[in-house]
């Protein structure tokens, strides 16, 4: 696996390549990242990673000096999986070599919704920084994990809207056996809060099995899927049930007519802030 820290190095690679499969990630690898990689290498060859923290997605209350910077190991990680055949890990000077004039914005029928509510900015970031590393690699297939619901969603959208000759893969989240989604942040959990954190998934099920069973009526499902976390301790941003194709609530026709749905989760477990989704129907 090459290592390069430049885009000049980085072009120089990936001269002549004719299909180059992406999979942009902030580092810290777990087994979620290499899936990805994995899913890179059946839709192309060869495999681009990128590992950059990304400082205009957190917000200023947010974890980005803390977020864990493990380039050492995330290397040790890809040489052994060896699915990547170039990792660009470049500095923050790198990307953004003058002051930010120009930045990405998602509407806000997509953009200012769910995340977009709760951490004002953040599609901002990673539209910006996805539309970089897009025109650094110029890739013809990304991989995103469904874990990022709504990122891979506003990602899709900009690439149709700019045009871009990019196909956009997603790939199921990946799971710990009791069921938590894995996640860098998992790491900032106690072990007492790591036993706790599967409950997050656990509620999704149950809103699918009711769902499954004739609930028809959003909003009960939501308010009870928050209920039962809030008893446990946590503190919930949101748990919305919606359309998987556009996000937007359901209608009484949607529930009737089995269109397919999606609920999403924000939810914080002592300081530490767990996203999880799952797809469904109604019965």
């Amino acid at each position: 696996m090459k290592v390069v820290h430049t885009i000049e190095e980085l072009r120089d690679q990936l001269r002549g390549q004719l299909r180059v499969s992406f999979v942009p990630t902030m580092g810290n690898l777990h087994e979620g990242h290499l899936a990805l990689m994995k899913t890179a290498r059946h839709h192309g060859d060869p495999v681009v990673a990128s590992i950059f923290v990304n400082r205009l997605q957190f917000g200023p209350n947010e974890d980005f000096d803390r977020y864990p910077r493990t380039l050492a190991s995330d290397i040790e990680k890809l040489e052994r999986d060896r699915n990547v055949y170039v990792l660009f890990a470049p500095d923050e000077k790198e990307l953004y070599p003058e002051p930010q004039q120009f930045r990405v914005q998602p509407a806000d029928d997509l953009g200012g919704m769910l995340e977009g509510e709760f951490r004002p900015g953040f599609f901002e970031g990673v539209s910006t920084i996805v539309l970089k590393l897009f025109s650094c690699v110029q890739p013809q297939v990304a991989v995103f994990g469904k874990k990022d619901y709504q990122q891979l969603m506003v990602v899709r959208k900009m690439c149709r809207q700019f045009q871009l000759p990019t196909q956009i893969v997603p790939q199921e989240t990946v799971r710990a056996e009791d069921g938590l989604a894995l996640s860098s942040r998992n790491g900032y959990l106690s072990a007492d809060e790591r036993a706790e954190a599967p409950a997050l998934y656990r509620v999704l099920n149950d809103v699918k099995t009711r769902l499954a069973q004739g609930a028809r009526d959003p909003l009960a499902l939501e308010q009870e899927a928050a209920a039962v976390l809030q008893q446990r301790g946590w503190q919930v941003d949101y748990i919305a049930l919606r359309r998987q194709h556009d996000l937007n609530a359901p209608t009484a026709h949607d529930m009737q007519a089995g269109t397919p749905l999606v609920t999403l989760a924000a939810a914080k477990l002592g300081r530490t802030r767990l996203i999880d989704n799952l797809e469904m129907l109604p019965g």
